[in-house]
């Protein structure tokens, strides 16, 4: 759960509308920007444990449930995540704003510091996901495979939430017992309720995206990369790809964490991002 906010720090929410759709967010605090993108079939509660310190550290904290996700509105048509994101920047008055994004979050930050240079101030992305680069972990690959076979058999939510959780949370080099039962069974019940909300979403558009693979050389605003060494060997050639091609890029490596570096060794991660943005020229 989200710690308690001082006194000046009230969150405020509210809905943004987007075409053939709404968003839900959340906001608190004042000063400099920072918005967090949550990862795929999870939703902004995943950064309770950032989002209140982000607000007492002098920052105003925006998250955002992004379309087909918590909140927010089912998938109807094809859309652009980035597009969205800055129709939510312009909602909130916001010019420009660090990107602090997780997996598919992160690749939402990559293809907006493209599309959209000038609304992004910094990006700290985690476990990255890059838009145009193909999945070739056999890993990944298998349980992908299993959760498509998943879809429309009588257990086929329960299936396809489960290979979610072997290949986002386990990850390929724990078993699922081995994992801390809370924070598995927190993440579980977050993409359940995803899938059962969103369920009818699936397969109604597909996200437009810039083709970052091909276009991280572009991007001329600070940036950090953390990956953690649990993670799939897709996640870590991301990280290494982001850190080589954009220019200044700083990766850091978080131990004894899978995907979810944020939540499982929040410490590490925390003291990182800390250290990130206190180091920017506002």
């Amino acid at each position: 759960m989200t710690p308690p906010l001082t006194a000046w720090s009230e969150i405020d929410n509210g809905i943004v509308p987007v075409d053939d759709g709404e968003l839900f967010y959340e906001t608190a605090g004042s000063g400099p920007a920072v918005v967090l993108l949550h990862g795929g079939m999870l939703d902004q509660r995943m950064w309770d444990e950032q989002f209140s310190w982000l607000v007492n550290s002098g920052l105003r904290a925006i998250r955002y449930d992004s379309r087909g996700h918590g909140l927010s509105s089912t998938v109807t048509g094809d859309y652009a995540n980035h597009d969205d994101l800055c129709a939510l920047l312009d909602a909130l008055d916001v010019p420009s704003a660090v990107l602090i994004g997780l997996s598919h979050g992160a690749r939402v930050a990559l293809d907006t510091a493209i599309a959209h240079p000038d609304r992004v101030t910094a990006l700290a992305l985690a476990s990255p996901g890059i838009s145009g680069r193909a999945f070739t972990d056999p890993f990944v690959l298998e349980h992908i495979k299993e959760q498509v076979a998943a879809i429309g058999t009588p257990d086929g939510a329960e299936r396809f939430v489960e290979h979610f959780l072997r290949m986002w949370v386990d990850g390929p080099r724990r078993e699922p017992f081995t994992v801390h039962p809370g924070f598995r069974e927190r993440m579980r019940a977050s993409a359940a309720a995803n899938v059962e909300v969103h369920a009818e979403g699936m397969g109604a558009g597909i996200p437009l995206e810039v083709g970052a693979a091909d276009r991280l050389g572009e991007i001329r605003v600070p940036t950090v990369v953390f990956d953690g060494d649990l993670d799939s060997t897709d996640i870590s050639a991301n990280a290494h790809a982001i850190a080589l091609a954009v220019p200044g890029a700083r990766r850091v490596r978080i131990p004894g964490a899978a995907h979810m570096v944020n939540l499982e060794n929040t410490a590490a991660f925390d003291h990182e991002l800390h250290a990130f943005l206190s180091s920017l020229d506002y």
